[in-house]
């Protein structure tokens, strides 16, 4: 199956459970392709080849699923058990043997993780920037995240608890952006 009909079918799926569970708002199911398959890759831009992703919060799946379609291994991070299920049957639908869905809190991932130089993190709506701080800051690995229009309110509040380098990319499909952390302190 090419990338293409797993998007086919990820849209399909999403719109289906949709309307069982709050995945996505309801205004975003007729634009799921720009608004959120699309903001989700843009990750492939600037995400190390080699990497390997642990996407926080995953929700709906993005972008963690997006970026193992695309060929990154993932590790999608959901303590909701209703979204772990959209998650898995997603996985076993688009037969992507490089996703793992951990069903639990990011917390207590994080306290198992294994020491490699190519783990990064990832994340999109799942919450401010000092929280992913708290959760991720001290493992000293990259953070790749999508994040809004607020996101310079969101540095200042971060900064006040951590030091830390960052780029900012403008978003290709709104009016977000990219932070790239690559050292937190």
């Amino acid at each position: 199956m090419n990338n293409k009909a797993k998007f086919v079918i990820y849209a399909d799926m999403l719109r289906e459970w949709s309307g069982r569970m709050n995945l996505v708002a309801p205004s975003t199911l007729d634009d799921l392709e720009h608004r959120h398959f699309a903001d989700s890759a843009q990750l492939a831009d600037v995400l190390p080849r080699d990497a390997h992703v642990i996407d926080l919060g995953s929700g709906a799946g993005f972008p963690g699923v997006v970026l193992a379609i695309l060929g990154w291994p993932v590790v999608c991070i959901e303590s909701i058990g209703k979204k772990v299920a959209f998650l898995t049957a997603l996985r076993q639908a688009l037969d992507l043997q490089n996703l793992t869905i951990y069903h639990g809190r990011v917390e207590n991932y994080i306290a198992t993780l294994p020491r490699d130089n190519k783990t990064v993190f990832t994340a999109r709506a799942f919450a401010p920037l000092v929280k992913i701080l708290d959760y991720v800051g001290k493992t000293g690995y990259p953070l790749y995240l999508l994040k809004g229009r607020e996101i310079p309110a969101e540095i200042a509040v971060a900064k006040r608890k951590y030091k830390f380098d960052y780029e900012l990319i403008p978003s290709k499909t709104g009016d977000g952006f990219i932070i790239i952390i690559k050292k937190c302190r």
